[in-house]
């Protein structure tokens, strides 16, 4: 047996000890063993479109959509929570779940519509860690995609040694993302008197800032990641006794409120550095990432722009990875069919490449792939928020009256804040990323 499945072993060993209420551990390190799916899920939360849409907000209107992105990030933590529960509850996925709910046509239809929408996703954090190396290296951007190709393919290749590997290295990305935005944060200390208004107080900076709101909350939730975080849940710590469902879910209620809760936050600073940087000198047409890289220079000076590029290229990187995993998990659910991780990479690689090849605008690149994840999310949420109300799939885990009132509500802002932003995007003639 190797070191990582010996680390998966003693993971699973001590959950199920603390499940059964006799381990040893205390405080934090009896959480612990439990920590690791939601950090995975949490990075599609601040990938390269997140920084895009960020920054545009931060540096148009200051600290006023700070609000927006406190509310989106509630709503995505209760997504995530149903999408880890149902995992839990019923030992499949959502794909899984929704192959067996459903007839032949909705489940193939449902299947090329997700495969669209795991390929756009890996498209857009594929190109963004490529404009990450390009920032960091002076390398043209075909030369940076292939290095991040490499790349992310030894990140992939952890999956084999087991799940507390690649836990480990995304969630050691995720650091790096906080890390580098919160030295962001000291080289340009915020007015946080105006940080709390904007809390406090939701308002709008006119239409313009309605529709980047729109942005930001629309696109919050990503569909293959829902997928995704059902299918990290589902084996990981497996049990069918009544009590222990319940701890390993109130356990999961944890991982995905420390993970979500510092994606809110690196969330929240990628806007007050656009904002403290930005828009107080007056630069509030900050378009494309580029732009923010290149202006951080004589604003804050080089080392700046370079820990920028750092979060940038650690957000590109760990996103794809996760882009690829959901594929995979999407095409195993819904058709039982599985073709190896590296062909996968190769595939989705090939669109990115042409993009970089072809010399089209990265940031715009974002745009439209956020309009494709748009259109798929109906097909994550709606089947998401009707199966974990069922008793008959979910058991003594099925959502409670309030939770169903709440996530149905919740659904329902979500898909209207999609359309209007897919309509805004193509017909309205917003550079909303």
């Amino acid at each position: 047996m190797t070191l990582p499945q010996k680390m998966d072993r003693e993971v699973i060993s001590q959950a199920e000890e603390i499940l059964a209420g006799s381990g040893k551990r205390r405080g934090f390190f009896k959480i612990l063993p439990f920590l690791g799916p939601a950090f995975i899920a949490s990075i599609a939360y601040m990938d390269p479109g997140n920084f895009a849409t960020n920054i545009q907000g931060g540096s148009e209107f200051g600290y006023t959509l700070i609000w927006i992105i406190v509310a989106s990030n509630l709503a995505a933590m209760l997504v995530q929570v149903l999408s880890a529960k149902l995992g839990i509850a019923t030992g499949m996925n959502l794909a899984e779940v929704c192959k067996n709910r459903m007839g032949y046509p909705a489940v193939i239809s449902m299947w090329i519509i997700m495969e669209i929408v795991a390929m756009a996703t890996d498209l857009a954090e594929f190109v963004g860690a490529a404009v990450g190396f390009n920032l960091l290296l002076g390398v043209p951007l075909p030369a940076a995609g292939i290095l991040t190709a490499v790349v992310a393919f030894l990140i992939l290749a952890l999956e084999a040694y087991g799940f507390r590997p690649l836990e480990a290295v995304i969630t050691s990305l995720v650091g790096v993302i906080g890390v580098s935005y919160l030295i962001e944060t000291i080289l340009s200390p915020p007015d946080w008197g105006s940080v709390a208004r904007s809390l406090i107080i939701p308002t709008f900076k006119g239409n313009e800032s309605v529709i980047i709101a729109v942005g930001i909350l629309g696109a919050t939730v990503m569909p293959h990641v829902i997928f995704l975080h059902s299918a990290l849940t589902q084996g990981r710590i497996v049990t069918r006794d009544p009590v222990k469902l319940k701890r390993l879910y109130h356990f999961e209620l944890i991982d995905v409120g420390v993970a979500m809760s510092i994606a809110g936050l690196i969330n929240a600073a990628m806007l007050i550095m656009a904002a403290s940087t930005f828009y107080k000198n007056g630069m509030s047409n900050i378009a494309t990432i580029q732009d923010a890289y290149k202006t951080l220079i004589p604003l804050l000076g080089p080392a700046s722009a370079f820990i920028f590029a750092i979060s940038l290229l650690a957000s590109g990187l760990s996103s794809s990875s996760v882009g690829t995993m959901a594929g995979q998990i999407i095409m195993q659910g819904f058709i039982k069919r599985k073709i190896p991780v590296w062909i996968r990479r190769i595939i989705t690689i090939i669109p990115s490449m042409f993009v970089l090849l072809a010399g089209w605008d990265p940031t715009r690149t974002l745009v439209y792939s956020q309009v494709v994840l748009s259109m798929g999310l109906p097909f994550a949420v709606i089947p998401l928020v009707l199966f974990t109300a069922k008793k008959e799939i979910m058991g003594n885990l099925v959502n409670r009256s309030y939770t169903i009132i709440c996530s149905a509500i919740i659904a329902l802002l979500i898909l209207a804040l999609n359309v209007y932003l897919i309509y805004q995007t193509i017909f309205g003639g917003s550079n909303v990323q």
